[in-house]
C-alpha cells in the first residue's frame, strides 16, 4: 500500500512539473511574441514616407524619379505585405503555445524576427540612399558654386594678362569654354534629376579647372623663357664664340655652332607646340638645354682662363727648364771629376742615369708643348693642363736632383770624416796602451795584444784605402765601421781587464790579515796570486774573493764600493 502511494505521489510530482514548465516556456513565448509585435507596431510608424516626400523638392526626372520610385515602391511593399504576413505566424505561435507545442513556436518567432530583420536592412538602406541623394544634390549645387568663381577668374587673368601669353591664348580661352560647356552640362544633368553623376561630373570639372589654372600660372615664365630668354642666351653665345675664334682661341666653333643651331630649331619647335597644346617634354628639354647652355659657358671660361695661363707662365717654364738644364750639367761635370777620385756606388750610377733620362724627357716634353702652341689644333685647355703636369714632373726632378746631388757630394765629406775617426781611433788605441803601462800589471794576455795588433792593422788597411785612387768610399765605409767596433770592445776588455787586476790586489791585500787564521785561506790565495801572475786576472778575482767571503762575508761588496783606479 505504501509503494502505490509513493507511486501515485511521484507521478502527480512530475505531473506539476511538466506543467509549470510548459507554462513557464509558454509565458516566454507570449512576451516574445509581444517585443516582436511591438517590433512590428514600430516599423510601421517610421516615417519614411515623410522622408521620401523631400525628394519631391528635387527634379523627380531620371535617376532620381527612378529612385523614388523604387523606395515608394519597397516601402509600399512592406507595409502592406511584409508587415501583415508577420500577424498570421504570430498568431500561429500563440495558438501553439496554447497547445504547449513550443518547439513550433518558436519557428514561428524566429521566421517573423527574420524578416522583422531583413525590413530593418531595407528601411535603412533607403533612408542611407536618400540622404546621399539629398547630399549629393546639395554637395554639387555647393561645388559648383565654387568653381564658377574660379573659371570667372581665369578669365579675367587671360584677359589682364593677355601679352604674356601670345597665341596660347586662344588654346587656354578654348580649354576654358570646355569647362563652362561641362558646367552647363552639369545643370541640364540637375535637370534630368542625375544627382550623382553630376556630383562626379563636378568633381571632375574642378580637377581640370586646378590643372588649367597651374597651366595659366607658370606658362608666362615658360614663355619668356623659351621666347626671349633661351634665345637670347644662344645669340649671345653664338656671338662669344665668334668672337673668341677671331681673338685665336682655339675651340670647335663650329660644332658649338651646329649645336646651337640645332637648339634654336628645336626652340621654335616647342614654341608652335607650347602655343597650340600643353607640352609636357619641354619642361624636361628646357632644363636639359640650359644646362648644356651653362656648359658650353663655363667650358669657354675655361679655355680663356687656360689662355691666360699658358700666357703668364710658358716663357718662365722655359727659363726654369733651361735652369734645370743648366744645373744638371754643372753636376754631371762634378760627377765627371768626382769619378776621377772616387769609385761611385752602383746604385749611385744608376740613379745618375736615371736622371740623366729623366731631363731629356722633360725637355723633349717641353719641346713638343712649344710646337703644340705654334699649331694651332690643341685647345688651351688640354695646353694648360699638359704644362701644369710638366710643372709638377720638373718640381719632383728639380728635388730629385738635389738630393742626388748632396748624396754626390757627402762622397767628400765621407772621406773627411773617415780620416778624422781614424786618427780619433789611433789616438785612443795609444791612450789605451798608456794605460796598460802605466796599470803596473804583471803582463797583457796575448789575446789582448792580438787585438791591438789587429787594430792597427785595420788603421794601417784603411789608410791604404784611402790613397787609392779612384776611392772607394763604400770599402772605407765598411772598413770604418769595422774599426768603430773592434776599438770600442777593445776599450771596454781594457777597462774591465785593469779594474779585474786592481780589484783583486786590494781583495788579497784585505784577505792577508786572516790567513794565519784560516788555513784554507791561505792556500786559496796562494792559488790566486799564482793566476793573477799567469796574467788570468778574472780568474784570480773570482778565487781570491770568493776565499774572502768564506771568512768575512760582505768585504768584497764593500771594497768594489770604496776602490777608485788611479789610472
Amino acid at each position: 500500500m505504501g509503494d502505490f502511494t509513493s507511486y501515485i505521489i511521484g507521478v502527480v510530482l512530475i505531473a506539476i512539473t511538466v506543467i509549470i514548465i510548459g507554462l513557464i516556456l509558454r509565458k516566454r513565448v507570449y512576451d516574445r511574441v509581444d517585443q516582436l509585435e511591438a517590433w512590428k507596431m514600430d516599423m510601421m510608424h517610421r516615417q519614411v514616407s515623410a522622408e521620401l516626400q523631400r525628394v519631391k523638392a528635387l527634379n523627380l526626372s531620371g535617376e532620381t524619379q527612378d529612385k523614388f520610385e523604387y523606395w515608394k515602391e519597397t516601402w509600399d511593399h512592406i507595409l502592406t505585405r511584409e508587415l501583415p504576413d508577420i500577424e498570421e505566424y504570430l498568431f500561429d505561435a500563440e495558438e501553439a503555445a496554447d497547445r504547449f507545442r513550443v518547439q513550433r513556436a518558436k519557428k514561428n518567432l524566429s521566421t517573423v524576427e527574420s524578416i522583422l530583420n531583413k525590413n530593418e536592412d531595407t528601411i535603412k538602406t533607403i533612408l542611407q540612399e536618400l540622404e546621399d541623394l539629398l547630399d549629393s544634390e546639395k554637395q554639387s549645387r555647393q561645388a559648383i558654386e565654387d568653381v564658377t568663381p574660379i573659371l570667372r577668374e581665369l578669365r579675367h587673368v587671360l584677359l589682364e594678362n593677355r601679352h604674356l601669353y601670345g597665341p596660347a591664348e586662344q588654346r587656354f580661352e578654348r580649354a576654358l569654354d570646355e569647362q563652362q560647356q561641362l558646367i552647363d552640362t552639369f545643370y541640364e544633368m540637375c535637370d534630368d534629376g542625375n544627382y550623382f553623376e553630376a556630383r562626379q561630373h563636378v568633381e571632375k570639372i574642378k580637377a581640370s579647372l586646378d590643372a588649367i589654372g597651374l597651366q595659366i600660372d607658370e606658362f608666362p615664365l615658360l614663355y619668356k623663357k623659351i621666347t626671349r630668354d633661351l634665345p637670347d642666351q644662344i645669340q649671345e653665345l653664338k656671338n662669344g664664340i665668334k668672337e673668341m675664334k677671331r681673338e685665336g682661341y682655339r675651340i670647335n666653333d663650329e660644332g658649338l655652332l651646329n649645336e646651337l643651331r640645332e637648339m634654336d630649331k628645336s626652340v621654335k619647335a616647342y614654341i608652335t607646340q607650347i602655343e597650340q597644346a600643353e607640352s609636357p617634354a619641354i619642361y624636361d628639354w628646357l632644363s636639359a638645354a640650359e644646362d648644356r647652355i651653362q656648359e658650353i659657358y663655363l667650358m669657354l671660361e675655361k679655355e680663356a682662363k687656360a689662355k691666360h695661363y699658358l700666357d703668364k707662365h710658358v716663357d718662365q717654364f722655359t727659363e726654369e727648364v733651361q735652369e734645370a738644364l743648366q744645373e744638371f750639367d754643372a753636376t754631371d761635370e762634378e760627377v765627371k771629376t768626382l769619378q776621377q777620385t772616387y769609385l761611385l756606388e752602383g746604385s749611385d750610377l744608376e740613379l745618375y742615369e736615371n736622371l740623366e733620362k729623366w731631363m731629356h724627357q722633360l725637355e723633349k716634353e717641353h719641346n713638343q708643348l712649344l710646337n703644340s702652341l705654334s699649331i694651332v689644333k690643341q685647345s688651351y685647355l688640354s695646353l694648360k693642363e699638359q704644362l701644369e703636369l710638366n710643372q709638377s714632373e720638373l718640381k719632383k726632378f728639380n728635388q730629385s736632383h738635389v738630393d742626388f746631388r748632396e748624396q754626390v757630394r757627402s762622397i767628400r765629406r765621407d772621406e773627411l770624416e773617415a780620416k778624422q775617426l781614424v786618427e780619433t781611433k789611433k789616438r785612443e788605441l795609444f791612450n789605451l796602451e798608456k794605460r796598460l803601462e802605466k796599470s803596473n800589471l804583471p803582463g797583457v794576455p796575448s789575446s789582448t795584444k792580438q787585438q791591438c795588433v789587429a787594430n792597427h792593422q785595420l788603421i794601417n788597411t784603411i789608410h791604404d784605402l784611402l790613397e787609392e785612387q779612384p776611392l772607394n768610399m763604400g770599402q772605407v765605409s765598411t772598413k770604418i765601421k769595422e774599426l768603430r767596433s773592434n776599438v770600442d770592445i777593445f776599450s771596454e776588455k781594457v777597462q774591465l781587464m785593469i779594474e779585474q787586476a786592481y780589484l783583486t790586489e786590494r781583495v788579497i791585500q784585505y784577505a792577508n790579515r786572516y790567513r794565519s787564521q784560516y788555513p784554507m785561506l791561505q792556500a786559496k790565495l796562494l792559488e790566486a796570486e799564482q793566476l793573477f801572475y799567469q796574467e788570468q786576472y778574472e780568474a784570480a778575482l773570482e778565487l781570491s774573493a770568493q776565499a774572502l767571503e768564506e771568512v768575512a762575508p760582505g768585504a768584497v761588496q764593500r771594497l768594489e764600493e770604496r776602490i777608485e783606479l788611479p789610472y
